[in-house]
């Protein structure tokens, strides 16, 4: 595929925004959202900026705004103009720009490409009702259009409170996708929509398309769920244009596919699988769930499924998104975090690993551990039980469960043998426990390894499933080890 270098209409690079609002908790859809405009910044060659719409006080707070920091930093995506970082185009939060939002609903007002609107709830209901009877569309039917400063006047002595609505020019709208392809809307679907409430408060309609054209946006990604917005602030952009709002250039617009959940159903942020900062907790590299959230629409190459950031960076093509809904699969993403903790060199999984395991572990003993348990680990959770018996102390205890299984009648008279054994080995070393039980309950029981060494397994690390075991016990000591079997015993 020939490559495609974007520039904006006045050939500056490229500029790509996330704009997120801050409400509950950030979700893998949106991460999936900033992954695929920080990409394709950097594949261009582009700025990437990073803003927040939070003009919803009722549902916008500090604390999910800390959370969407929070998860950016973890993720790796930086940004270079946005909160926090300051730029040419601040502010970066919507709250503190409603100056601007009123300014620009005004200059719209008095050219005459917006008007206000008086009609209430009951009375947009009913009509509304009426057109879908008729079998008509039934968005605004723009009754309210071309009221007189009389009829407008009226209104207001009857104590009515416009809405600010947008007046839009009455033909199809067609754009070209840079996901979808070409992609017409309709006049009769695109009615006149509002913009500012009767409170004053402005909307997503206004408020995203101001930002955009302010600060130079060129390319915007986002969920398909809002593409029929995308005539609106197509006519927006056209108004701006008249009005001095911006340098008059219209963005192009991609709509990335829905993420699907269980049951094909489109994955919500409020399905556990959705919540992203669950993933950090559960012990996923930033760049493991990056890899796979790539994979839900894009791929690097047919046969290939495992890469770095940078490699994806230097491959992102949008027009390689797959347009089609992608499914969310959790095993998966698992096992793709999996190869990427064993690409880690080793001391960076012991760094990774240590926020995971008790407070003041000793780093040495980690060290050393480590390469027992990265193999064996899809996360970082995952490698961090498996070496909780190391850090035990007091608190070790012997899984219920597998002691059932494995240290009954027979399975203690294997640990007693294994006790004897090793009460008399001299250096204790992984050879020296590894030769000194095959001989005690291999050679000399006739017993299968499995059956020889899963009661030592057991009582020892607590767990049918552990490091290996010499190794294991070599790591830990013969007080410790021997303490441990005199325990089940």
């Amino acid at each position: 595929m020939t490559e495609t270098r974007w520039t904006t209409a006045t050939g500056s690079d490229v500029v790509a925004r996330f704009c997120p609002s801050p409400t509950g908790n950030p979700h893998v859809g949106m991460a999936r959202t900033a992954l695929f405009s920080w990409a394709f910044a950097r594949h261009h060659g582009g700025r990437f900026v990073f803003r927040i719409e939070d003009t919803d006080a009722s549902r916008d707070s500090q604390e999910s705004y800390d959370l969407l920091l929070d998860v950016m930093r973890w993720l790796g995506l930086d940004w270079d103009e946005g909160v926090e970082v300051g730029g040419p185009n601040g502010p970066y939060r919507q709250s503190q720009r409603m100056d601007v939002y009123a300014d620009v609903a005004q200059r719209l007002l008095d050219a005459g490409f917006a008007y206000k609107a008086y009609d209430t709830a009951d009375e947009l209901e009913e009509r509304r009702n009426a057109a879908r009877a008729a079998g008509k569309p039934s968005g605004y039917d723009g009754l309210h259009r071309d009221l007189t400063p009389e009829q407008q006047a009226a209104f207001e002595a009857e104590g009515r409170e416009p809405v600010i609505r947008f007046k839009m020019p009455q033909r199809d709208w067609t754009f070209d996708d840079l996901v979808r392809g070409e992609i017409t809307f309709g006049a009769e679907n695109v009615q006149d929509f509002v913009i500012v409430r009767a409170n004053g408060q402005p909307l997503y309609t206004l408020t995203n398309p101001v930002d955009d054209a302010l600060m130079g946006i060129t390319h915007v990604l986002r969920g398909e769920d809002i593409l029929s917005s995308t005539p609106r602030q197509m006519a927006l952009y056209e108004a701006f244009a008249e009005i001095g709002v911006g340098s008059g250039f219209t963005p192009r617009f991609g709509h990335l596919p829905y993420v699907m959940g269980a049951g094909n159903k489109k994955l919500s942020k409020r399905d556990p699988e959705s919540n992203l900062l669950g993933y950090r907790d559960q012990g996923f590299l930033p760049e493991g769930l990056l890899n796979y959230l790539a994979l839900l629409g894009w791929s690097i190459a047919e046969d290939r499924d495992i890469f770095s950031l940078d490699e994806m960076v230097a491959a992102f093509e949008v027009e390689r998104v797959n347009p089609n809904p992608a499914r969310f699969d959790l095993k998966k993403c698992e096992a793709i975090n999996g190869d990427h903790v064993r690409l880690l060199a080793p001391d960076e999984f012991v760094r990774r690993l240590l926020p995971y395991l008790p407070e003041g572990v000793d780093a040495d003993v980690v060290t050393q551990a480590a390469p027992l348990v990265q193999e064996r680990s899809n996360l970082l959770t995952e490698a961090a039980d498996m070496l909780a018996f190391l850090f035990a102390g007091d608190d070790f205890a012997v899984d219920p469960d597998d002691a059932a299984k494995q240290l009954n009648e027979d399975g203690l008279e294997v640990a007693k043998a294994a006790r004897e054994a090793l009460a008399e080995l001299g250096e204790w070393t992984t050879e020296g426990i590894e030769a000194s039980l095959r001989q005690a309950l291999v050679e000399e029981r006739g017993l299968k390894p499995r059956l020889a060494f899963g009661p030592v397994r057991v009582a020892v690390t607590g767990k049918r499933i552990s490091p290996p075991l010499f190794e294991s016990m070599e790591l830990l000591g013969r007080e410790v080890s021997l303490a441990r079997l005199d325990a089940v015993l």
